[in-house]
């Protein structure tokens, strides 16, 4: 069997956090800043958790395990 290879796409975007779980980046953060409120802004800051309905394809793509939810 060949090796499992991982969606690059998927890898650049989404990363492993200490404890298993998938972490992933918030939209419109790049740019027009100026244009957004701070609360706005303040709010798109920091990194969530993938929702858990996604959890499972989102490893699919990485070529990982799935944490299983608590």
């Amino acid at each position: 069997m060949p090796k499992m290879k991982t969606r690059r796409s998927a890898a650049k975007r989404f990363s492993l956090t200490g404890s298993g779980r998938l972490k992933r980046n918030k939209a419109f953060k790049r740019h027009m800043l100026v244009h957004k409120s701070a609360k706005r802004r303040r709010n798109l800051r920091g990194a969530p958790l993938v929702e858990s309905a996604n959890v499972r394809q989102i490893c699919r793509m990485l070529g990982v395990a799935p944490k299983s939810p608590k």
